[in-house]
């Protein structure tokens, strides 16, 4: 296992990924062949779980591509399963107040700094990857900083405790969920808002500040360069029904005028 993804973000670069939700192997694929940089495969609203995730994963990783997983809870079997069946990053969602975090380390970090319950399953080929044959130590320090936890700020509550979420030692990032986050702010899609662009940059600042990774989710590309140019250097751009969706509209006018 190695997170190619992080070791961009460690070199400085921008990143740019997309959501899986069609739960599609094949779709899974493309994406490793493509030049994003990660796909995000969700189980929260996608019609699939954990063996279906698993398939999408390994199609990611034939290629070289990055595979988060957007688990359907915060519970310990969501976040344990995808860990070990190989997601490279837990995006967590609905995450309200500081208990719930400190559960997502529990359950998704090694000792020291968590209980996640130890196993070497798919994740770490069956135990017969590199990093499986240098001690329990070894083992569990390369997982923790390589399989990486992004709780999402989606809610009031967690908007109001970023600050000591990004400081947590254990959480590697947020995932911003703008629509969700606006509607309990009360401005439901306000997104040119003063308070919604004041809540983006609280966040961003929390991220920057804690050396944390902030993704913001981007419905489209011109919502993408909008928050590339507010500072934003890590985009999760629409999903694949949308790319799926331009592109046949695309082909027809193209074809048919």
């Amino acid at each position: 296992m190695k997170n190619l993804w992080k070791e961009k973000i460690d070199r400085g670069e921008k990143t740019m990924g997309f959501f899986i939700c069609t739960g599609n192997a094949s779709t899974a694929e493309i994406a490793g062949i493509s030049d994003m940089d990660f796909a995000l495969i969700d189980t929260e609203h996608g019609l699939f779980d954990v063996e279906s995730a698993a398939s999408m994963i390994r199609a990611l990783k034939l290629h070289g591509g990055t595979p988060l997983v957007r688990v359907k809870d915060p519970s310990r079997s969501s976040i344990l399963k995808m860990l070990d069946v190989g997601a490279e990053g837990i995006v967590i969602p609905c995450v309200k107040n500081m208990d719930e975090i400190h559960q997502i380390v529990s359950y998704g970090k090694y000792a020291p700094i968590g209980e996640r319950g130890y196993a070497t399953a798919r994740a770490s080929d069956y135990g017969y990857a590199e990093h499986c044959y240098h001690g329990v130590d070894y083992y569990m320090d390369y997982c923790n900083k390589n399989c990486l936890l992004i709780p999402q700020c989606e809610t009031q509550g967690a908007l109001d405790h970023i600050e000591e979420i990004t400081a947590t030692e254990g959480i590697d990032g947020i995932f911003i969920g703008p629509f969700d986050l606006s509607i309990a702010m009360g401005i439901p899609l306000q997104f040119d808002s003063k308070e919604f662009k004041a809540a983006l940059q609280r966040i961003l600042k929390a991220c920057n500040d804690a050396n944390k990774i902030c993704i913001a989710f981007c419905p489209t590309t011109e919502v993408a360069k909008i928050r590339m140019a507010d500072g934003f250097r890590h985009l999760c751009v629409a999903n694949d029904y949308n790319y799926y969706h331009d592109a046949l509209n695309n082909a027809y006018k193209e074809v048919m005028g």
